[in-house]
């Protein structure tokens, strides 16, 4: 495919970084000349320095023939127009970055005639995600195949969860409901167990579950909890707006802590469910204050990375059941664990993985296999859902006796409505869908996965 990245900021970069650039052609827009030399340079794509809006610099970088066009700059309108601009002269697909919550309605019921295909908002999803979390206590993530019916879920191993020390043979014996743990991070170590790996204490856990069987396993290994009704939210920008309206609209106790004077009194104009409180949300004694230890849930959600961090450390400090911290640079991952932070969000990597999962579609409509993408683990493990829709010597023979690439797994098959947690005996027919989680990238088809 020939994809056009217009805006080379954080998401843009790391879009650049991640899309496949032996298969597709990539060029690149940008006003920073001196970013373009370095990513021209860095990824061997082609540039052009200008403002990604003008059709004079569109029709330098051949944006007419483009497969797919991604607008991501800072200016809303410029990524409109920029999106209108490219459908007008003959671009196939385009994805535009709209952020302001003043345009959200109007701009969904507008998209076809601006040639918008897809739409991200950063802070938006970032909070859907966040309200998720909030919503499902005992998991860390989760992400969802063949429209909902096959999870693929992350928990954390925590002090007297029934699976620690459990090999996974034995767990299999032990638990009625079946579930195929299929990653586990350690540390900053991935793993793609075997059955004899043995869970311990900290573990982050990656699963693949039937969606309706997945209340039953957290039943059996005692992760049912207490829904999460009290809720602090450091951070008023767009995130905490659009998830406090969202919490609040449910039913939860909003405190929500913004520094901004200005910003504060328009959110408790906006937000009259939501307790707004002006102050620094990183200060212990405003913390302390506004009862922060009473709290179920805290979010940190300011625009500093190391401050997030700081005051989510100071929440499970004061015991608050579920602490979620907003970071945005890819820097800091590796030490969140050790510091205790154990549910993290990367706006970055969730508008990323959106914007991947769509390449991934237009390229399945272009003879690629891949129907759903998901990247997990800092990037570092890819789940993939593959359709099954030719003819191989691999189908309909058990998975014991065939021989799978190391660091790769099959995690799901989806037969028609029904979801298959496999076992040896299991095989693959032409029409299924299966899930792979493997530490290798870019794979197009199932039978890749095989040796």
């Amino acid at each position: 495919m020939k994809i056009v990245i217009i805006g080379l900021g954080t998401i843009g970069q790391t879009i650049l970084k991640s899309i496949d650039r032996v298969s597709n052609t990539i060029t690149i827009i940008d006003q920073d000349r001196e970013k373009i030399e370095s990513l021209i340079e860095r990824y061997d794509v082609f540039g052009v320095v200008g403002n990604g809006a003008c059709r004079d610099i569109q029709n330098e970088a051949e944006v007419g023939s483009a497969d797919l066009v991604i607008v991501l700059t800072m200016s809303d309108e410029l990524n409109i127009l920029a999106c209108l601009v490219a459908k007008n002269i003959g671009a196939k697909n385009t994805i535009a970055r709209v952020r302001n919550p003043e345009y959200r309605s109007q701009i969904m019921d507008m998209k076809d005639s601006l040639g918008i295909s897809m739409i991200v908002n950063p802070e938006m999803d970032t909070a859907r995600e966040i309200f998720n979390l909030i919503s499902l206590p005992s998991i860390a993530q989760i992400e969802r195949f063949a429209k909902g019916r096959a999870l693929l879920v992350e928990i954390v191993a925590e002090k007297d969860t029934l699976i620690i020390g459990e090999t996974l043979i034995s767990l299999g014996k032990k638990l009625k409901t079946k579930v195929l743990i299929c990653a586990v991070q350690r540390g900053s170590e991935v793993i793609i167990p075997s059955g004899n790996f043995s869970i311990q204490e900290g573990d982050r856990i990656y699963f693949t579950a039937d969606a309706n069987s997945l209340g039953a396993f957290l039943n059996e290994i005692d992760l049912v909890r207490s829904p999460l009704k009290k809720v602090m939210i450091v951070g008023g920008d767009k995130t905490g707006f659009y998830l406090a309206d969202a919490l609040s609209s449910k039913g939860h106790k909003i405190k929500l802590v913004e520094n901004d004077a200005k910003k504060a009194e328009e959110l408790a104009v906006l937000l009259p469910h939501v307790t707004v409180i002006e102050g620094n949300g990183t200060q212990h004694d405003l913390l302390l204050e506004e009862g922060i230890e009473a709290m179920d849930a805290f979010v940190a959600l300011t625009d500093v990375d190391e401050e997030n961090m700081i005051v989510s450390m100071f929440a499970n400090k004061m015991n608050v059941r579920k602490t979620i911290t907003q970071i945005s640079g890819d820097n800091l991952y590796a030490m969140l664990g050790e510091l205790g932070i154990k549910n993290n969000v990367s706006p970055t990597n969730i508008v990323a993985n959106r914007i991947l999962s769509y390449v991934r579609a237009l390229d399945n409509k272009r003879g690629s296999n891949v129907l759903t993408l998901y990247r997990l683990v800092n990037n570092q493990v890819e789940a993939l859902e593959f359709a099954v829709r030719t003819q191989s010597k691999i189908l309909d023979r058990p998975l014991k006796d065939l021989s799978l690439k190391k660091n790769c797994l099959i995690a799901c098959i989806i037969r028609g409505e029904t979801v298959i947690i496999p076992n040896g005996n299991s095989t693959i027919e032409i029409g299924d869908n299966v899930v792979v989680v493997t530490t290798h990238k870019n794979f197009d088809d199932l039978f890749d996965i095989f040796e």
